[in-house]
């Protein structure tokens, strides 16, 4: 069975290591040390973790996420390539469900940050399971807008969703899907065809976690 988190998490840290800790990254004033050191809390410290997602706890989280990206980087990133096996999000049982979209995305992150990317050509085996996460993504996201959306990655599926109305077309590959319905629709590479007020409003969303 293909690892695709796996080949994800090691490309992610040699690009870490390639660009060095102060590069850009798309998350919004981060750098590839604070990508780094949130990966790090997501896996290795439990007590912290729900911060990522919790805003009574983010103060908390962030701080050691600090105190985390302080450390040297080298080290740092080995952390990221070799997670603790009890880490119930990296154990063998969970990583590869748990960690594909996140290290794909995070993975992106780096690379669409830095100067003439291109999209990668992903094995079809890693687009087929992207495109389970792009039908679960494209749900819970776009149950409530305000027409009647297809999601189509040619060769992977389709998926209606949305809330009726307006026909509306989103169309690429999976990756990029997965990317769009992430938050990252300014550097996903993404057909949209509908109205223009309803395109507006898919590219400027707040999808994502």
């Amino acid at each position: 069975m293909a690892r695709f988190a796996q080949l994800e998490r090691h490309a992610l840290a040699d690009l870490f290591l390639a660009v060095g800790p102060d590069a850009a990254t798309v998350n919004e004033g981060w750098t590839t040390r604070d990508l780094a050191a949130h990966l790090v809390v997501r896996e290795r410290r439990p007590d912290a973790a729900p911060g990522i997602w919790l805003p009574l706890l983010r103060r908390y989280s962030e701080r050691v996420r600090g105190e985390l990206a302080a450390r040297p980087f080298p080290e740092l990133v080995q952390m990221v390539r070799q997670p603790p096996a009890w880490s119930p999000v990296s154990n063998p049982l969970t990583d590869e469900v748990a960690n594909l979209m996140e290290f794909f995305i995070h993975h992106e992150d780096v690379r669409r940050a830095q100067p003439d990317w291109q999209p990668r050509d992903l094995p079809p085996g890693e687009q087929a399971a992207l495109w389970k996460r792009v039908v679960a993504l494209s749900k819970l996201h776009l149950r409530r807008f305000p027409g009647g959306v297809q999601v189509v990655a040619d060769g992977y599926g389709d998926v209606r969703t949305g809330a009726g109305g307006e026909a509306v077309l989103i169309s690429a590959p999976p990756g990029e899907l997965v990317l769009f319905f992430s938050g990252r629709q300014r550097v996903a590479r993404v057909q949209v065809d509908c109205v223009a007020a309803l395109e507006e409003r898919l590219r400027n969303g707040r999808f994502g976690f």
